[in-house]
Protein backbone atom coordinates (compact mmCIF):
# COMPACT_ATOMS: atom_id res chain seq x y z
CA UNK A 1 0.00 0.00 0.00
CA UNK A 2 1.67 3.40 -1.15
CA UNK A 3 0.04 5.28 2.19
CA UNK A 4 0.78 9.17 1.91
CA UNK A 5 1.44 8.89 -1.95
CA UNK A 6 -1.31 11.15 -2.40
CA UNK A 7 -0.09 14.21 -0.17
CA UNK A 8 3.56 13.92 -1.45
CA UNK A 9 2.01 14.18 -4.91
CA UNK A 10 3.08 17.83 -6.88
CA UNK A 11 -0.23 19.72 -6.65
CA UNK A 12 -1.39 21.19 -10.13
CA UNK A 13 -0.93 24.85 -10.44
CA UNK A 14 -3.71 26.56 -12.79
CA UNK A 15 -1.25 29.56 -14.21
CA UNK A 16 -2.45 33.18 -14.60
CA UNK A 17 -2.64 34.30 -18.18
CA UNK A 18 -2.10 37.44 -18.98
CA UNK A 19 -2.09 39.64 -22.42
CA UNK A 20 1.18 42.10 -23.57
CA UNK A 21 1.43 44.07 -26.92
CA UNK A 22 4.42 44.15 -28.67
CA UNK A 23 4.24 47.38 -30.66
CA UNK A 24 6.46 50.14 -32.55
CA UNK A 25 7.75 50.89 -36.16
CA UNK A 26 7.91 49.22 -39.39
CA UNK A 27 10.40 47.26 -39.42
CA UNK A 28 11.83 47.54 -36.09
CA UNK A 29 12.00 43.53 -34.94
CA UNK A 30 8.09 42.91 -33.96
CA UNK A 31 8.28 39.61 -35.02
CA UNK A 32 11.58 38.80 -34.26
CA UNK A 33 10.91 39.55 -31.00
CA UNK A 34 7.67 37.34 -30.64
CA UNK A 35 9.54 34.44 -32.15
CA UNK A 36 12.41 34.53 -30.29
CA UNK A 37 10.66 33.83 -27.21
CA UNK A 38 7.50 31.62 -28.21
CA UNK A 39 7.62 28.29 -26.65
CA UNK A 40 4.66 27.64 -29.58
CA UNK A 41 5.24 27.90 -33.43
CA UNK A 42 4.35 31.57 -33.67
CA UNK A 43 1.36 32.35 -35.35
CA UNK A 44 2.53 35.16 -38.28
CA UNK A 45 0.24 37.15 -40.62
CA UNK A 46 3.15 38.50 -43.11
CA UNK A 47 2.60 39.09 -46.74
CA UNK A 48 5.57 40.57 -48.95
CA UNK A 49 5.59 44.17 -49.78
CA UNK A 50 4.16 44.56 -53.47
CA UNK A 51 4.94 47.86 -55.95
CA UNK A 52 1.25 48.66 -54.74
CA UNK A 53 1.63 49.59 -51.43
CA UNK A 54 5.43 51.22 -51.98
CA UNK A 55 3.65 54.57 -51.81
CA UNK A 56 2.74 54.07 -48.45
CA UNK A 57 4.94 51.85 -47.19
CA UNK A 58 8.09 53.29 -45.42
CA UNK A 59 11.00 51.68 -45.67
CA UNK A 60 13.65 54.25 -45.62
CA UNK A 61 16.58 52.63 -43.28
CA UNK A 62 15.16 49.00 -43.69
CA UNK A 63 15.63 48.40 -47.44
CA UNK A 64 16.10 45.36 -47.54
CA UNK A 65 12.83 44.33 -45.15
CA UNK A 66 10.22 42.72 -48.14
CA UNK A 67 7.68 41.20 -46.00
CA UNK A 68 5.25 42.82 -43.29
CA UNK A 69 2.79 42.02 -40.97
CA UNK A 70 -0.82 42.55 -42.00
CA UNK A 71 -2.62 41.72 -38.67
CA UNK A 72 -0.84 40.38 -36.05
CA UNK A 73 1.54 37.87 -34.26
CA UNK A 74 0.88 35.34 -31.55
CA UNK A 75 3.04 33.88 -29.27
CA UNK A 76 3.42 31.98 -25.84
CA UNK A 77 6.06 32.31 -23.35
CA UNK A 78 5.90 30.74 -19.64
CA UNK A 79 8.04 32.56 -17.17
CA UNK A 80 7.30 30.95 -14.34
CA UNK A 81 5.05 27.61 -13.75
CA UNK A 82 1.91 29.80 -12.65
CA UNK A 83 2.58 32.88 -15.01
CA UNK A 84 2.16 32.69 -18.40
CA UNK A 85 2.57 35.56 -21.45
CA UNK A 86 0.38 35.91 -24.55
CA UNK A 87 2.05 38.17 -26.94
CA UNK A 88 0.12 40.32 -29.78
CA UNK A 89 2.48 41.63 -32.01
CA UNK A 90 0.95 44.36 -33.63
CA UNK A 91 1.09 45.49 -37.10
CA UNK A 92 3.48 48.39 -37.90
CA UNK A 93 2.16 50.48 -40.50
CA UNK A 94 -0.12 53.41 -40.06
CA UNK A 95 -2.74 51.86 -42.30
CA UNK A 96 -3.37 48.99 -40.13
CA UNK A 97 -4.04 51.16 -37.07
CA UNK A 98 -7.50 49.62 -37.10
CA UNK A 99 -6.18 46.75 -35.45
CA UNK A 100 -4.37 48.08 -32.40
CA UNK A 101 -7.75 48.97 -30.48
CA UNK A 102 -8.96 45.34 -31.23
CA UNK A 103 -5.91 44.29 -30.01
CA UNK A 104 -5.25 46.10 -26.96
CA UNK A 105 -8.00 44.96 -25.35
CA UNK A 106 -7.80 43.39 -21.81
CA UNK A 107 -4.06 43.65 -22.16
CA UNK A 108 -2.13 43.83 -19.10
CA UNK A 109 0.99 45.88 -20.57
CA UNK A 110 3.28 46.30 -23.79
CA UNK A 111 6.46 46.37 -25.02
CA UNK A 112 7.85 49.73 -27.43
CA UNK A 113 10.36 48.16 -29.09
CA UNK A 114 12.10 51.07 -30.99
CA UNK A 115 15.21 51.87 -32.80
CA UNK A 116 17.54 54.39 -32.51
CA UNK A 117 18.31 55.09 -36.09
CA UNK A 118 14.38 55.78 -36.62
CA UNK A 119 13.97 56.34 -33.03
CA UNK A 120 10.46 58.77 -34.27
CA UNK A 121 8.99 55.42 -35.39
CA UNK A 122 7.65 54.64 -32.16
CA UNK A 123 6.57 58.39 -31.16
CA UNK A 124 3.24 56.69 -31.88
CA UNK A 125 3.02 53.80 -30.67
CA UNK A 126 4.05 55.76 -26.94
CA UNK A 127 1.56 58.32 -27.26
CA UNK A 128 -1.10 55.30 -27.91
CA UNK A 129 -0.33 53.60 -24.50
CA UNK A 130 0.19 56.89 -22.70
CA UNK A 131 -3.55 58.01 -24.12
CA UNK A 132 -4.76 54.65 -23.01
CA UNK A 133 -3.45 54.32 -19.81
CA UNK A 134 -1.39 51.10 -20.63
CA UNK A 135 1.58 50.71 -18.47
CA UNK A 136 4.73 50.60 -21.45
CA UNK A 137 8.07 49.36 -21.16
CA UNK A 138 10.67 50.67 -24.28
CA UNK A 139 13.04 48.23 -25.67
CA UNK A 140 15.38 49.27 -27.66
CA UNK A 141 16.16 46.57 -30.07
CA UNK A 142 20.11 46.79 -30.40
CA UNK A 143 20.60 46.37 -34.40
CA UNK A 144 24.17 45.83 -35.67
CA UNK A 145 25.78 49.06 -36.94
CA UNK A 146 23.55 51.39 -34.89
CA UNK A 147 24.92 54.24 -33.12
CA UNK A 148 24.09 53.22 -29.43
CA UNK A 149 22.72 55.70 -27.13
CA UNK A 150 22.53 55.06 -22.67
CA UNK A 151 18.79 54.45 -22.56
CA UNK A 152 18.44 57.99 -20.52
CA UNK A 153 19.11 60.08 -23.46
CA UNK A 154 15.95 57.40 -25.35
CA UNK A 155 14.37 58.05 -22.49
CA UNK A 156 14.58 62.27 -22.78
CA UNK A 157 14.26 61.78 -26.65
CA UNK A 158 11.14 60.55 -26.40
CA UNK A 159 9.86 62.33 -23.43
CA UNK A 160 9.09 59.67 -21.29
CA UNK A 161 8.06 59.50 -17.53
CA UNK A 162 10.35 59.20 -15.03
CA UNK A 163 8.86 55.50 -14.23
CA UNK A 164 8.45 54.14 -17.59
CA UNK A 165 11.51 51.68 -17.56
CA UNK A 166 13.71 51.91 -20.97
CA UNK A 167 15.80 48.92 -21.45
CA UNK A 168 18.36 47.59 -24.23
CA UNK A 169 17.68 44.48 -25.71
CA UNK A 170 18.63 42.02 -29.14
CA UNK A 171 15.22 41.25 -30.41
CA UNK A 172 16.75 37.60 -31.74
CA UNK A 173 18.05 36.47 -28.07
CA UNK A 174 15.28 34.85 -25.74
CA UNK A 175 17.25 35.73 -22.48
CA UNK A 176 17.41 39.45 -23.63
CA UNK A 177 13.65 39.59 -24.39
CA UNK A 178 12.65 37.64 -21.19
CA UNK A 179 14.36 40.25 -19.45
CA UNK A 180 11.65 43.06 -21.36
CA UNK A 181 9.15 40.70 -20.75
CA UNK A 182 9.61 40.64 -16.69
CA UNK A 183 9.80 44.53 -17.00
CA UNK A 184 6.58 44.71 -18.83
CA UNK A 185 4.62 42.72 -15.90
CA UNK A 186 6.58 44.42 -12.96
CA UNK A 187 6.16 47.77 -14.09
CA UNK A 188 1.99 46.74 -14.89
CA UNK A 189 1.94 45.13 -11.09
CA UNK A 190 3.64 48.49 -9.61
CA UNK A 191 1.08 50.55 -11.47
CA UNK A 192 -1.78 48.56 -10.61
CA UNK A 193 -0.80 48.45 -6.90
CA UNK A 194 -0.77 52.47 -7.17
CA UNK A 195 -3.80 52.92 -8.52
CA UNK A 196 -5.04 50.44 -5.67
CA UNK A 197 -3.73 52.98 -3.00
CA UNK A 198 -6.01 54.33 -0.73
CA UNK A 199 -5.95 58.53 -1.45
CA UNK A 200 -3.66 60.12 1.01
CA UNK A 201 -5.51 63.37 2.83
Amino acid sequence: MAFGRSSRRKRHVEPVTLKILVAGGFGVGKTTLVGAVSEIRPLRTEERLSEAGRPVDDVAGVESKNTTTVAMDFGRITLREDLVLYLFGTPGQDRFWFLWDELAQGALGAVVLADTRRLEDCFAAVDYFERRGIPFTVAVNLFEGAEQFPTETVRAALDLDPEVPVLLCDARDLASVRDVLVAVVEHAMVRADRLREPART
